[in-house]
């Protein structure tokens, strides 16, 4: 269930705020009957809603696992105009969007989706969906390295929480780590490494909850079956239990 302003702004009615007065202002019928008072539940793959008269067209929610290559951006609107990760999903007529992000010299895992509520589940905090990125350093990693990032909690893009760091290669000239957060973003791996002295030369994103890239060359894509997107549905039930 999502709340009704959240799934108009999606549909393209107006901002979220403007579809809260239409709502307030009786505009807005959800299965015939007029509603004003907020929050209004509704499932908008089978709940009947009307705006000024008008019956709301509601997408059909798809999902797709893109492996991202570099230099390609993710976010719908880019003012220097560089290759986003939309541009890649040829064909696709619903309006969709990246489920977080990766910074653009960062390649990998990458899903792509019109489901707000899915999105949200993946991408909170509290929910601590597992992220796993595979980062080529610069320099030998040590033990002493390994322990001082799964301290590291708290750094200048927010909050960020180390689940596991594996030692996949160590060289004299260059590492290979296996990282995997809970909570963080991408950037905040390359900003943790900066600081122990090992600068991130490649980084990764392989995973995230149980999909993987098997199969998917950097540019290419695939819908997401019935049973991975029941899976990334079930990753946040714990937390939707505890409320």
């Amino acid at each position: 269930m999502e709340r009704l302003q959240k799934v108009m702004a999606e549909a393209a009615v107006a901002s979220r705020r403007h579809c809260e007065e239409l709502i307030r202002q009786g505009k807005v019928k959800v299965n015939g009957a007029v509603v004003r008072k907020l929050p209004v539940l509704v499932d908008p793959q089978h709940d009947s809603i009307v705006v000024s008269g008008r019956k709301l067209r509601i997408e059909p929610r798809v999902y797709f696992l893109l492996h991202k290559p570099k230099k390609i951006v993710c976010t719908n609107f880019d003012p220097q105009q560089r290759r986003r990760a939309i541009d890649l999903l040829r064909g696709v007529k619903q309006r969709v969007f990246p489920v977080g992000r990766l910074d653009t010299d960062s390649t990998g895992l990458l899903i792509l989706t019109n489901d707000g509520e899915l999105t949200n589940k993946l991408t909170h905090p509290r929910y601590e969906v597992s992220k796993t990125y595979v980062a080529l350093i610069s320099g030998t990693v040590s033990g002493a390295d390994i322990a001082k990032l799964k301290k590291s909690r708290y750094h200048r893009q927010g909050r960020a929480s180390l689940a596991q760091v594996k030692v996949l290669k160590r060289g004299p000239k260059q590492s290979l780590l296996e990282i995997t957060l809970r909570e963080g973003r991408n950037l905040q791996i390359r900003q943790m490494l900066s600081q122990l002295g090992h600068p991130v030369r490649e980084l990764m994103r392989v995973r995230i909850g149980p999909l993987t890239l098997r199969g998917l060359g950097p540019g290419k894509y695939r819908p997401l079956t019935p049973t991975e997107v029941k899976a990334l549905r079930k990753l946040a039930a714990p937390a939707d239990n505890e409320e």
